[in-house]
């Protein structure tokens, strides 16, 4: 019989890109039915949250120095700035006739599935209960209103929770489109976690919870409350704490808080997002199926003890460089950056204890960065294996091909596993893997993230939404981190999975590639305006 795990592994077989043929996707693009990328509960009370405006903030190097910025109250105002950095709109452009909003949240294509609930105690003003952000109008709609018992939160916390509308991503990208919701939530929890930050909070994920408890919360199976509207799958939850309680999820249950929102007043229904119904594809949502998280043990898993990561020399406020965070759309193809600046780089993207964003998860490292060294001053040109845990080093070169090198690369940080394992021009290569996109090739570098596959699938086919959630967390890192460097980095979802595998010498599925990301030096269209983020707000209500 085939169980959850086949569906998994068959569905991730089926959704690879080939140099032959592509995954299976929509022929064309049909604009008339591109979905709302913006959700609204008609019939829901709104409260207007302030914007940030000349606050002082942080700098950004500071989020990377264990108590650096002091924690800020929890008000009206705080919560407000916490969603404006981390889901709200950082800008609209503008194209000729056409335009779009930004956010600070990356997504795959602009195309924005995830959708955030905010679930609070009272608070300065908010009624106790699940509140829906439109990003679009920097407005909470209360969806419900319950009467918690004081246990339920602990203390100075609430809940933020993610669900994913996968139909925005199939109208682009067909069956591939639940990798990208996967990617999208990864790049969410990190944005929430860099926000937090910013505000001397802290976060983390709600391991243990499972997607029916979730989905109860957040109010996404009430049938009622959508009818014909697109269906919301949930993905997790997330605890805010304004202090450092490294214990507050542990006993923290959804029991109560599932009861609570069951007996609460529900109000709401959800807009329609495209009247044109895009093409159904089957597959996503058997593998939604297949991947349904229970209840399940709290993980307990510890960031080792590392030196602090490698000193930033941005001079940017955290505000500042998570607002310009951009998509590259294309590279100059000289730009190169230093040894220094690829290292800092790769630091960030190791866990410690107390830094974002890698605190809001317990779980080791699944992902490991495979490199290609285009222009980074003092590497040769070539590719470069970065381990986030030491420890699958000898099961990843019995994994490998034989012919690599495995050199230790001279004059990187002492804790650093990073190996050159071919002297190479691979420009070239890494154009034609990354689905002929010059990107890959006109950057400084660009990289390929290898999970542990098999191996923690074994643990539950949920895992499979996890590893990708890691890639997405990746990637957020990778942004803002380009950014910080004066650089310009881009996520790169359309790659030929075997193909890149081939290039590696992967001798079985073990391991495989989820997701791709490039950085460099970015030129931009002086056509393509960018217009204030808030300038309609003046509208709104």
């Amino acid at each position: 019989m085939k169980t959850a795990c086949d569906t998994i592994f068959d569905y991730h077989q089926r959704t690879k890109h080939h140099l032959g043929r592509y995954a299976a996707g929509p022929d064309f693009l049909d604009w008339d039915s591109q979905p709302d990328p913006f959700r609204t509960f008609d019939g829901s009370a709104r409260v207007e949250l302030p914007l940030l405006g000349e606050v002082s903030q942080p700098l950004y190097a500071a989020l990377y120095q264990p108590g650096a910025v002091a924690a800020q109250a929890l008000t009206l105002s705080s919560i407000a700035a916490l969603f404006e950095l981390s889901f709200g709109l950082s800008a609209w452009k503008q194209y000729d006739n056409n335009r779009w909003a930004l956010r600070c949240n990356p997504s795959s294509g602009n195309l924005h599935p995830t959708e955030a609930y905010l679930v609070v105690p009272e608070c300065d003003g908010l009624s106790a209960g699940v509140h829906h952000y439109l990003s679009r109008d920097h407005v909470l709609e209360q969806r419900c209103h319950f009467a918690p018992p004081l246990s339920i939160f602990p203390s100075d916390s609430f809940l933020v929770g993610l669900s994913s509308i996968s139909v925005r991503e199939s109208w682009k990208y067909g069956e591939r489109a639940f990798r990208y919701c996967q990617h999208d939530a990864g790049h969410a929890i990190a944005a929430l976690r860099y926000a937090a930050a910013t505000l001397g909070w802290q976060v983390r994920l709600l391991d243990s919870w499972s997607d029916a408890e979730i989905g109860t919360i957040l109010g996404v199976d009430r049938e009622a409350d959508f009818g014909s509207a697109e269906r919301e799958s949930p993905d997790l939850m997330l605890l805010v704490t304004i202090s450092s309680q490294h214990d507050a999820a542990v006993g923290f249950e959804a029991n109560s808080l599932v009861e609570s929102v069951r007996r609460g007043e529900w109000h709401g229904k959800a807009n329609v997002l495209s009247p044109e119904k895009p093409i159904v594809w089957p597959v996503i949502e058997q593998v939604s199926q297949a991947g349904q998280k229970p209840r399940t043990q709290l993980l307990s898993w510890h960031a080792p003890g590392l030196p602090a990561p490698l000193d930033s020399f941005c001079k940017l406020s955290a505000t500042e460089l998570i607002k310009q965070r951009r998509s590259a759309q294309k590279f100059d193809g000289s730009t190169a950056i230093s040894s220094r600046a690829f290292y800092r780089i790769l630091d960030t993207t190791l866990p410690r204890a107390g830094l974002a964003p890698w605190d809001a998860i317990d779980w080791e490292p699944r992902m490991h960065l495979f490199i290609f060294v285009h222009r980074v001053e003092g590497l040769v040109p070539g590719l470069y294996i970065f381990l986030r845990n030491g420890h699958i080093k000898e099961q990843m070169r019995a994994e490998l091909s034989a012919e690599f090198e495995w050199l230790p690369v001279s004059g990187c940080p002492g804790h650093f596993a990073l190996f050159l394992l071919l002297r190479a021009d691979l420009k070239k290569a890494a154009r034609t893997l990354s689905c002929h996109q010059n990107i890959a090739s006109d950057s400084a570098f660009s990289l390929g993230m290898l999970a542990e596959y098999q191996a923690s699938l074994s643990s539950g086919p949920w895992v499979y939404r996890q590893l990708f959630w890691e890639a997405g967390m990746l990637g957020q890192v990778l942004y803002l981190e380009a950014e910080a460097a004066n650089v310009r980095g881009t996520g790169i979802g359309c790659y030929f999975d075997d193909e890149v595998h081939d290039l590696l010498g992967l001798k079985t599925r073990a391991f495989q590639s989820l997701y791709h990301f490039t950085v460099g030096g970015a030129v931009t269209d002086a056509r393509l305006q960018t217009l204030a983020a808030y300038e309609h707000l003046q509208h709104r209500g």
